[in-house]
C-alpha cells in the first residue's frame, strides 16, 4: 500500500525522527565497550549458590521439587563457568587482525561480536570497505576472539551502485 501523503502534512511529519537542536558532537566520550564473556561467571556462580541451597533443603524435608531445582541450576550454573571465556582480543585488535587478512587498505569498518559452538567460543566478525571513495573493495573477516586466528576471510569488489550518489567507482 503506497503513502499517498505529501511532506509537510501534519499526519505524515509527526513520526518523523529528527536529531535533537542541541546535539553536540564534541562531547564524544570514546568508543563502544563490548562487556567480557566472562562475566558469565557471576551468573553461574549464582546459579550453584542456589543450587547448593536447594539441595540442602530438599535433602532435609525430602522434597523431590528441591532436589530436582538443586540438578538443574547445578548443570546450569556449570555450563555458565564452561562457557564463561574472558575474552582477549578486544574491537581495535580484531579490526587491526581483519585489516591486515584482508590485504587492502580500510576505510569504514563495522565490528560485531558473536558466539560459535556449544560452549559459545567468542568470535568477532569484522565488515570492511577499501578506503578509497567510493569504496571499489569490500571484506568480511572472522576472528576467534580468545586467540586471534583468523577463521575466515572473504573479499570481493564492491558491487554497490554509489552513481545516485554522484560517485563513480
Amino acid at each position: 500500500m503506497a503513502d499517498d501523503r505529501r511532506p509537510g502534512d501534519p499526519e505524515r511529519d509527526e513520526h518523523l525522527d529528527e536529531l535533537p537542536a542541541d546535539l553536540d558532537v564534541s562531547q564524544f566520550v570514546g568508543p563502544t565497550v563490548f562487556p567480557d564473556v566472562g562475566r558469565r561467571r557471576i551468573a553461574g556462580s549464582i546459579h550453584l549458590i542456589l543450587a547448593a541451597t536447594c539441595l540442602t533443603a530438599g535433602l532435609q524435608g525430602d522434597q523431590r521439587g528441591l532436589i530436582g531445582a538443586a540438578v538443574l541450576l547445578g548443570v546450569i550454573g556449570a555450563y555458565h563457568f564452561v562457557a564463561g571465556y574472558h575474552q582477549r582480543l578486544g574491537e581495535t585488535d580484531a579490526l587491526v587482525a581483519a585489516t591486515r587478512a584482508v590485504g587492502f587498505p580500510v576505510g569504514h569498518a563495522s565490528a560485531q561480536l558473536a558466539w560459535r559452538g556449544l560452549r559459545s567460543r567468542p568470535t568477532w566478525r569484522i565488515l570492511l570497505y577499501s578506503a578509497d571513495e567510493p569504496p571499489s573493495m569490500r571484506g568480511l573477516v572472522e576472528l576467534d576472539a580468545l586467540d586471534g586466528t583468523v577463521l575466515g576471510e572473504y573479499t570481493e569488489v564492491n558491487p554497490e551502485d554509489w552513481s545516485e550518489y554522484g560517485l563513480t567507482g
